[in-house]
């Protein structure tokens, strides 16, 4: 029995659109992450970018629980004394909710040149709207 190679001419990619409006931010970024990667797929290769491009709207009307928007904080560093800035994720979700999305599809998905990769193919919008119509990406319901 022979192993099938998937080839890069083999990969057929395609649009796929995520409405997040009511969906748990966690069991929602774990979704995006398997369809980026492609692991929802049968030719799923790991060390090939095989995923379909994801569009995800309505991230404002994504649900948080627990107590993470008083108590989880994003952190970033510049490398320069007085650099380190901290936010509270209450602030970022009332300023950018898209932002917030992203970050927690970023944490999910592998922390190498691949996962970089693949991660590009990600569009996170706030609101309903989004300018990818000509794509014709097709709506999955998680």
């Amino acid at each position: 029995m022979k192993t099938h190679v998937v080839r890069a001419g083999d990969i057929q990619r395609s649009w796929v659109h995520i409405d997040a409006e009511g969906h748990t931010l966690g069991r929602l970024a774990t979704q995006v992450a398997t369809v980026l990667r492609g692991k929802d797929k049968p030719n799923y290769t790991p060390w090939l970018d095989v995923g379909d491009h994801v569009v995800l709207t309505n991230c404002a009307k994504v649900r948080i629980t627990g107590k993470k928007l008083d108590q989880k904080k994003y952190v970033r560093y510049s490398g320069y004394p007085g650099g380190l800035k901290v936010k509270g994720m209450r602030e970022l979700f009332d300023s950018r909710p898209d932002e917030v999305v992203y970050r927690a599809v970023r944490g999910m998905m592998p922390h190498t040149k691949l996962g970089r990769q693949q991660l590009k193919k990600l569009r996170v919008y706030a609101g309903a709207e989004h300018p990818h119509e000509a794509q014709k990406p097709q709506t999955r319901s998680s």
